[in-house]
C-alpha cells in the first residue's frame, strides 16, 4: 500500500507559513462524530482559532440564535526550556513557540488512513538552544469521549530543565462569545479535572487530563485555580536524550450522563495507555476503510482528495448518538454555527447510506427526533403536518437568523428568508428516508421512525399546495429553491417537482404499510389523521401541481418567470475572486438569469434513471415525475441552458459534484472531471477562499457521489446495484465496495484502453510527450542571444553569453528584469523594451526551416506518432506556433501550450499541467523533454516524468539525463525510464495546491 496517497502534507519545504493559518486549522481538523478539534499548535499560535465543538452542545447566540459552544482546547501543551545564565542566578525561561525563536526545520502531515496528525519541528530557541519536537495527536474512533497528544521532546545541544504544561482552559470563546461559566475544578498526582456549564442552555461540561512522561526522574505537580487546570511536569534534559509526554484526555456532557465530572475522572483512571489508545484507534479506522475507501489509479491528486474527504465525513458522523447529526461545516468550524441542513440529507448520507448504513441510521433518526420542532413549525406558520425547518440545531425549532449584519455595511441588516420559505427541505428529508430504505430494506425503522417522517411531511405539502382556479392547477407559491441567488419566487420547479414525487411515495408508502403492516397504518392514521379525503388530496394536488415545462423541448423553467430576467455572460466576468451575487448585488442577482447552484439540474439528478431501485410497482396510468423527466434528450437540453449560467467559480460548493455526475450522464467525463476537482480540492486546495470557515462538508459528500454515481456510473435495480463505468482520461482503475441490503458488492472498474497500471516503483502507462521548444525541438537560443544583445547595446546594458544562459527557459519579462538588475523604468517603457526584442527575434526566426530541427527531433516525433501517443509543446515562448510552422511540425501537435496559455512561467508548473489539461491526460503519464533547470523543476512540481537534455550540471533533476535526442528512439526512452526505481511524486502538499488555487483564482489557466 502505497502511504503517499493516504498522507496530507502541509508542505515539503521545511519550512512554516503563517499566511494560510486558519485554512490550514481547517484542513488539519480531527473529529470522532462526538467532537472534533481544529488543527491548531499544542503551544498556540498568536491569531490562531483554536476549537473543540462537542456534536449537540448548543448555547444561545446573539442573531445566530444558537451555536456549538467552543470547549476547552484539549491538546494544549505548554512547554518551556530552563537554563542557568550562571551558577548564582535562577532558572532563565525560554518558552516554545514558532513566532520566537528560529525554525530550523518544519513538517506537518495528517495521515487519513490512521486518523492521526503528526508534526515535525527542529527550534533554535533566542538563547541559541536547539531542541527536535515530535507532536501526533488523534481523537479515538474507538472511545468517543476520548482524545491524546503525544509529544516527543529532543536536545540537540541543550542541557537543562524542561516544563511541560498540560493545561485546559475553562475561557474558550466562540469568536469573542463566551459561553461557559467556570464551576470548579482540581488536580492531584499527575491529573486534573475542569468542570464548566453553558450561560444559556446549562450544560454541564467535564474535561479531564492526565500526563505521562517518559522521563526516568521527572517532578509531577498540579495547578488548579478559577476556570484552570494543568498537569505539570519537570525534567532535566541532555543532548542526544529524547523524552515523551503523553496527554490524555477524556470528555462528558450532561447531555451523555447525570454527572460528567465523576464519568470523566472514573473513564480517566480506567484508560490503558497512549500507545494502546492508538492501536485500537488505527485498527477501527481500518475496518471503515475496509468498507468505504475508494481506490484511483492514475491520478494521485485524485486519489488523495478523495480520501480526505471521505475522512472527514467519516470522522464526523456520529456512532453512539440518534440525537445529533453532521452540520454543515462538520465539527471544524464556527461557520454556520453547527445547524444542520439539507447538505446531510441530500449530499452526506449517500455515502453512509451504501457505505455505513448504521451510521446513516444514525443521522435519520435525528431527523425524527426533530419532528415535533417541525410541527411546531407548520403550525406557527399556519399549515397542518410537520415542516422541516431549514437550519436545525438540537430541538428541531427553528435556528436561522431572520436578520443578520451585511458583510460590506455593518450599520445594515440583510432579511434571510431561508427560514421562512426555503421549503425543500421537507421532501429533502423524505427523499433521504426512502433512499435509505430502499438501500437497506430496514422495515423495521421504517415502520418505527421513517413512514411518520415521509407521511407527516406529506400532511404539510397538501396543506401548503394553493389551488389555482383559473388556470385550473396546483401552485406553491413565495418559495426558495436551491439557488440561493433569487428569493421569494413562485412555483420553483425544484420544490414542486420534489413536492410531486414526496406524494407519489407517500401514497405508495401507505399501500405498502396497509398491506404488510397493518397495525402501524391504523396507528399512524389516526396519530396523523390520514382519512381517505386526505389522501384522494394528496393524489390530486400529486396530478395538478404544476412544473414549469415546455411540452416541446422538455426546457424547465426554473420558477414562474425566470426566463424573462436579464440575461448574462458569465464569461465577461471571468477572471474574478468574488461571487456573482456579491459583483452583482443581492437584488442584481435575483434580476439575473445567473444561478448560485444547480436548482433545476439538481432535481433532474436527484430523479435520475437508478437512483433507487423501487420494487414497488406504479399502478397509475400515466407516468411517474422520475419517468417522466429520465429522457436523455430532457437533460441534454437543459444542461445547454443552466450550466452556462450557473456561477461555478464562486456560487455554491453543493454545486460542482451533481454538474460531474450529470456531465458523465451526457457521456463527457472529462468535463465532469472539471466539475469534479472543484469539490475534490475545494479544502484542500481553498478553492473558494473561505476554507478557514471549516469543511465543506456536502462538497465532500458530493466527490463520493460524483465518483460512484457519476465516473463509476452506478444505478440500483431491483436485484442490486450495477455499474456503467465512465473514467475520465488517465484514470485506469476505480475501485470502491457498496453494501446494499445487508450485502457488500466491490466494483473494480478498469479504463478499457489503459495498460494495467505497473506498481509503484514502476514506470506507469505513459500516453503524452510534452517537448519544450528552445533547446529540444530547435536551437533559437541564438536568435534570443541577438535580439538580447541588439536591445542591451541599444541601452547600454551589460550583456554576454554567460548571462544569455541564465535566460534558458525563462519568461520574456523575467529576462528583462534580470538585465536591467534593478534599473528602475516605467511600465510603458519595459513593455516597449520587450517588444523590440521581440521584433528583432521575429525577423530572425523567419529565417528557420524544417533544416533547423534538432537532430532526432523527426524520427522521435513520427516514432510517437505510430505508437498513438499524444504529443505536446510546453513551451515559455509567445511565438511558439510561428516556429512550429516554419519547421514543418506544427500538425504534429495534439496541444500547444505556450506563453499565451499561462501567466505564470517556468519554474511554476503551470504550462505543462496546461498541456495535459488540454489532452486530457493525468500528469503521472505524461513525459516532459527539457534543456533548461526551471523546465525540470516545473516538469516534476507537475507530477509528471522528466527527461533533461544538455550537461548533467544543469539538468540533473531530472529521471532521466541525455546529452541529446540524437538516436534517440522511443522504446530506448521508455526503457531508460522504466529503470528510474523511483518516481519523484508531485508535491501534493496543502501548500502547493493552495498555490496553484490562487494563480488559478488570479486569472491563470491550472
Amino acid at each position: 500500500m502505497n502511504d503517499l496517497d493516504w498522507v496530507v502534507v502541509e508542505t515539503t519545504e521545511g519550512t512554516f507559513n503563517p499566511t494560510q493559518l486558519h485554512h490550514k486549522e481547517t484542513v488539519f481538523t480531527l473529529s470522532n462524530g462526538y467532537l472534533g478539534t481544529r488543527g491548531t499548535f499544542e503551544e498556540g499560535y498568536p491569531g490562531s482559532c483554536p476549537a473543540t465543538l462537542i456534536n449537540g452542545v448548543y448555547d444561545a447566540a446573539p442573531v445566530v440564535v444558537t451555536e456549538l459552544a467552543n470547549c476547552p482546547d484539549w491538546a494544549s501543551l505548554m512547554l518551556q526550556l530552563g537554563t542557568y545564565v550562571d551558577a548564582d542566578s535562577d532558572l532563565k525561561w525560554q518558552r516554545f513557540r514558532l513566532d520566537c525563536g528560529e525554525i530550523l526545520d518544519y513538517k506537518r502531515w495528517l495521515n487519513i488512513r490512521r486518523g492521526v496528525l503528526s508534526r515535525f519541528v527542529r527550534w533554535r530557541s533566542p538563547m541559541g538552544h536547539t531542541i527536535e519536537l515530535v507532536f501526533e495527536r488523534f481523537v479515538s474512533l474507538v472511545k468517543q469521549h476520548v482524545a491524546a497528544v503525544r509529544c516527543q521532546i529532543r536536545a540537540v545541544d541543550f542541557t537543562g530543565v524542561v516544563e511541560i504544561h498540560a493545561g485546559l482552559n475553562g475561557f474558550p470563546d466562540n469568536e469573542g462569545l463566551m459561553h461557559w461559566q467556570q464551576v470548579d475544578q482540581a488536580g492531584k498526582d499527575d491529573g486534573v479535572w475542569l468542570h464548566l456549564r453553558s450561560r444559556q442552555s446549562q450544560i454541564d461540561l467535564a474535561i479531564a487530563a492526565r500526563l505521562q512522561v517518559s522521563a526516568s526522574v521527572h517532578h509531577p505537580s498540579t495547578i488548579a485555580f478559577h476556570g484552570h487546570a494543568a498537569a505539570v511536569s519537570r525534567f532535566q534534559l541532555e543532548p542526544g536524550q529524547t523524552v515523551t509526554v503523553d496527554k490524555v484526555v477524556t470528555m462528558f456532557s450532561s447531555r451523555d450522563i447525570e454527572a460528567p465530572v465523576l464519568a470523566a475522572t472514573q473513564a480517566l483512571s480506567s484508560l490503558p495507555d497512549y500507545s494502546s489508545l492508538l492501536t485500537e484507534h488505527e485498527v477501527a479506522w481500518a475496518d471503515v476503510w475496509q468498507t468505504s475507501d475508494i481506490v484511483i489509479e492514475g491520478d494521485s491528486t485524485a486519489q488523495l482528495a478523495v480520501r480526505y474527504n471521505l475522512f472527514q465525513l467519516l470522522s464526523a458522523a456520529p456512532r453512539h448518538s440518534d440525537r445529533v447529526s453532521i452540520p454543515a461545516k462538520a465539527l471544524s468550524g464556527f461557520a454556520y454555527r453547527g445547524h444542520v441542513f439539507w447538505d446531510t440529507e441530500i449530499f452526506i448520507l449517500p455515502l453512509l447510506i451504501y457505505t455505513q448504513p448504521q451510521l446513516a441510521r444514525n443521522l435519520l433518526s435525528y431527523r425524527y427526533q426533530m419532528l415535533p420542532g417541525a410541527r411546531r413549525k407548520a403550525q406557527h406558520a399556519g399549515y397542518e403536518g410537520a415542516m422541516y425547518v431549514w437550519e436545525s440545531a438540537d430541538t428541531g425549532d427553528e435556528v436561522t437568523p431572520r436578520w443578520v449584519p451585511d458583510a460590506h455595511d455593518p450599520k445594515s441588516l440583510v432579511r434571510i428568508w431561508c427560514g421562512d420559505i426555503e421549503l425543500h427541505i421537507s421532501a429533502d428529508v423524505a427523499y433521504a428516508a426512502w433512499q435509505y430504505w430502499q438501500a437497506t430494506g430496514d422495515d423495521d425503522w421504517m415502520c418505527r421512525y421513517g413512514a411518520e417522517m415521509i407521511l407527516d411531511t406529506a400532511v404539510f405539502w397538501g396543506s401548503r399546495a394553493e389551488w389555482n382556479e383559473a388556470s385550473d392547477r396546483y401552485e406553491i407559491r413565495d418559495v426558495i429553491g436551491p439557488d440561493e441567488y433569487h428569493e421569494r419566487v413562485d412555483n420553483n420547479a425544484f420544490t414542486n417537482a420534489l413536492v410531486k414525487w414526496h406524494l407519489e411515495t407517500a401514497l405508495k408508502l401507505w399501500d405498502w404499510l396497509e398491506i404488510y403492516y397493518p397495525e402501524t397504518a391504523a396507528t399512524l392514521q389516526r396519530s396523523l389523521d390520514l382519512s381517505d379525503t386526505r389522501l384522494l388530496h394528496w393524489a390530486e394536488v400529486r396530478h395538478k401541481l404544476w412544473i414549469p415545462q415546455d411540452p416541446d423541448n422538455g426546457l424547465i423553467q426554473q420558477f414562474e418567470g425566470f426566463f424573462e430576467l436579464a440575461d448574462i455572460d458569465l464569461a465577461a466576468y471571468e477572471p474574478r475572486l468574488r461571487s456573482m451575487q456579491v459583483l452583482l448585488g443581492i437584488e442584481g442577482a435575483n434580476r439575473r438569469q445567473v444561478l448560485k447552484q444547480a436548482d433545476v439540474l439538481m432535481l433532474l439528478y436527484l430523479l435520475r434513471r437508478g437512483a433507487f431501485a423501487d420494487p414497488m410497482p406504479n399502478d397509475t396510468p400515466e407516468l411517474t415525475l422520475a419517468e417522466a423527466l429520465r429522457d436523455r434528450q430532457i437533460l441534454q437540453t437543459n444542461w445547454n441552458y443552466y450550466n452556462p449560467r450557473t456561477d461555478h467559480t464562486y456560487g455554491s460548493s453543493l454545486s460542482p459534484a451533481v454538474h460531474a455526475v450529470l456531465a458523465c450522464e451526457l457521456g463527457d467525463p472529462n468535463l465532469a472531471y472539471e466539475h469534479f476537482m472543484r469539490s475534490a480540492l475545494v479544502d484542500l486546495a481553498d478553492v473558494r477562499g473561505n476554507a478557514a470557515e471549516g469543511i465543506h462538508a456536502a462538497s465532500a459528500g458530493g466527490v463520493w457521489q460524483a465518483v460512484v454515481f457519476g465516473f463509476g456510473g452506478v444505478h440500483f435495480t431491483a436485484n442490486g446495484p450495477i455499474a456503467v463505468p465512465a473514467l475520465p482520461n488517465g484514470w485506469t482503475r476505480l475501485k470502491f465496495r457498496l453494501v446494499w441490503h445487508g450485502q457488500p458488492y466491490e466494483f473494480d472498474l478498469r479504463s478499457p484502453v489503459a495498460v494495467e497500471p505497473a506498481s509503484q516503483n514502476q514506470l506507469p502507462p505513459i500516453q503524452a510527450v510534452i517537448f519544450d521548444l528552445d533547446g529540444v525541438i530547435t536551437d533559437t537560443s541564438e536568435f534570443h542571444y541577438q535580439g538580447w544583445q541588439r536591445l542591451a547595446d541599444e541601452e547600454g546594458i551589460a550583456f554576454d553569453l554567460a548571462m544569455n544562459e541564465s535566460l534558458r527557459g525563462i519568461s520574456r519579462r523575467e529576462s528583462l528584469q534580470r538585465m536591467l538588475n534593478g534599473r528602475v523604468v516605467s511600465e510603458i517603457q519595459f513593455q516597449e523594451m520587450m517588444d523590440r526584442k521581440n521584433r528583432y527575434y521575429l525577423e530572425l526566426i523567419r529565417t528557420i526551416t524544417p533544416e533547423n530541427l534538432l537532430p532526432g527531433v523527426a524520427d522521435l516525433l513520427n516514432e510517437l506518432r505510430a505508437a498513438d501517443i499524444k504529443i505536446a509543446l510546453g513551451s515559455s515562448s509567445k511565438n511558439a506556433p510561428e516556429v512550429l510552422q516554419r519547421l514543418g511540425i506544427v500538425d504534429y501537435m495534439d496541444a500547444i501550450a505556450d506563453g499565451n496559455s499561462v501567466t505564470q512561467s517556468k519554474p511554476a508548473p503551470d504550462v505543462f499541467l496546461h498541456a495535459a489539461k488540454q489532452l486530457g491526460i493525468a500528469p503521472a503519464h505524461c513525459i516532459v523533454i527539457e534543456d533548461a533547470a526551471s523546465g525540470i523543476e516545473a516538469a516534476i512540481r507537475a507530477g509528471m516524468w522528466a527527461v533533461g537534455l544538455g550537461s548533467v550540471e544543469r539538468v540533473k533533476d531530472a529521471h532521466v539525463v541525455l546529452p541529446d535526442l540524437a538516436g534517440m528512439h522511443w522504446d530506448s526512452l521508455l526503457e531508460r525510464l522504466t529503470q528510474v526505481t523511483t518516481f519523484k511524486p508531485s508535491n501534493l502538499t496543502v501548500q502547493y495546491l493552495t498555490q496553484l488555487q490562487k494563480a488559478s483564482r488570479a486569472g491563470m489557466r491550472v
